[in-house]
């Protein structure tokens, strides 16, 4: 007698709305078409060129050695948090301490188990867009509903978040406004005074703030980017998601942190239990090193990227047809191209005939309609050949 299944695979239909709905990733369904292939210059997702440093991986290869292979705490290595709380108090000059901070998988899971603590159902999210689309997914798979705000475009190039704009979406279900300065995709960085205005708005509204932290050293000018951490105290409603993907060339490592009001530590222990247990012993010790002696790493980061974004700023900029304001910070630049309406069939164009990847701007929300994004976190000289074949494509499209 057989003991094989005669059931039928369920439905589509039988799966819930919020997962029946997630929107496909835009930017993962033009990787998936040429991840392989040599001759693409891949600018599509949010990565550098460079390798992880020596200094991380052989952290990780002593600890994998001496052992540090088993479960640790959900939270994090004491060590590790402490660390952590040591390089925002060298970078921004804040006390944040030891106790308010998780370790999670990447920063998309810092911000998951962020939303799980405070999301109820029909709670609404409001967005600056365009925006990062994992971030509205997310929202959406745990019963909330995103609210898009679109940045306003200033006069004589960059973007502005406009806090009459931010009133008006207020409803009596918004629970939260989520920021992400400086921005993907478009490079906004959020000044410190507006971002003081929100912290007070979001007080008297009893709302909570996520800010997305990520490109906090990919600026443009004299300063890193303000955080939020700078203006608000143990008591706000502030969560702050970040990770080690962006500063330490760590994308496949899946390490992020996120920081905490004071008095939630059993509530995002408890997240991370259920979440991950925790993320890989020896990885954590690799996250120490890169905390520890990882900020010239860092500065040569930056200093790469601002070279390739000239070059990217200065090519395009010379093309008809072609719109961009350059990025104030993160490493992406987005630009829109006249005449054309379908974002992800010029993604495609572009990566057919140009050999060069890009994320189409509707991976971004609406406004992102017209408009390409390309991540400038390469070597100068491969920025130069992209921008050739960017150049060669559009004078004849």
């Amino acid at each position: 007698m057989s003991l094989a299944s005669t059931a039928t695979l369920p439905p589509l239909e039988s799966l819930p709305e919020r997962v029946r709905g997630i929107e496909i990733n835009q930017i993962a369904e033009i990787a998936d078409l040429a991840r392989e292939d040599p001759e693409v210059i891949k600018l599509w997702i949010g990565e550098g060129d460079l390798p992880t440093p020596a200094f991380v991986t052989e952290a990780a290869a002593a600890a994998m050695r001496a052992g540090q292979t088993r479960y640790t705490y959900a939270l994090g290595l004491p060590r590790l948090r402490q660390a952590l709380s040591d390089y925002h108090r060298r970078h921004w000059g804040v006390e944040v301490p030891a106790g308010r901070f998780t370790v999670t998988a990447g920063g998309m899971n810092a911000i998951m188990q962020g939303l799980q603590a405070i999301l109820r159902p029909g709670d609404e999210v409001i967005i600056p867009g365009p925006h990062w689309p994992n971030l509205g997914e997310t929202v959406k798979l745990l019963g909330g509903v995103p609210v898009d705000v679109p940045l306003r475009e200033r006069e004589g190039g960059g973007f502005t978040l406009a806090l009459e704009d931010i009133a008006a979406a207020l409803t009596p279900r918004t629970r939260l406004i989520a920021i992400n300065s400086p921005s993907n995709p478009t490079g906004w960085v959020m000044p410190k005074a507006e971002m003081v205005a929100l912290r007070d708005l979001a007080r008297e509204k009893d709302l909570w703030l996520l800010s997305d932290e990520v490109y906090n050293h990919y600026t443009y000018g004299n300063a890193i980017a303000p955080s939020f951490l700078e203006i608000c105290d143990g008591t706000d409603k502030l969560l702050v998601s970040n990770t080690f993907s962006k500063n330490w060339a760590m994308t496949g490592w899946r390490a992020g942190w996120l920081i905490f009001p004071e008095g939630l530590a059993p509530v995002f222990d408890n997240l991370g239990q259920y979440n991950t247990t925790s993320i890989p012993t020896f990885v954590q010790h690799a996250c120490i090193a890169a905390l520890e002696q990882g900020d010239d790493f860092i500065r040569t980061m930056v200093g790469r990227c601002a070279e390739s974004r000239r070059i990217f700023c200065e090519g395009l900029g010379a093309l008809p047809g072609i719109r961009l304001q350059p990025p104030e910070g993160a490493f992406y630049l987005m630009f829109g191209v006249d005449g054309e309406a379908d974002a992800r069939a010029l993604a495609r164009r572009v990566l057919t005939e140009a050999k060069v990847g890009l994320a189409p701007g509707t991976a971004f929300g609406p406004a992102g309609q017209g408009r390409l994004r390309l991540c400038f976190a390469i070597d100068a000289e491969l920025a130069r050949e992209a921008m050739r074949r960017l150049d060669g494509f559009f004078r004849r499209r």
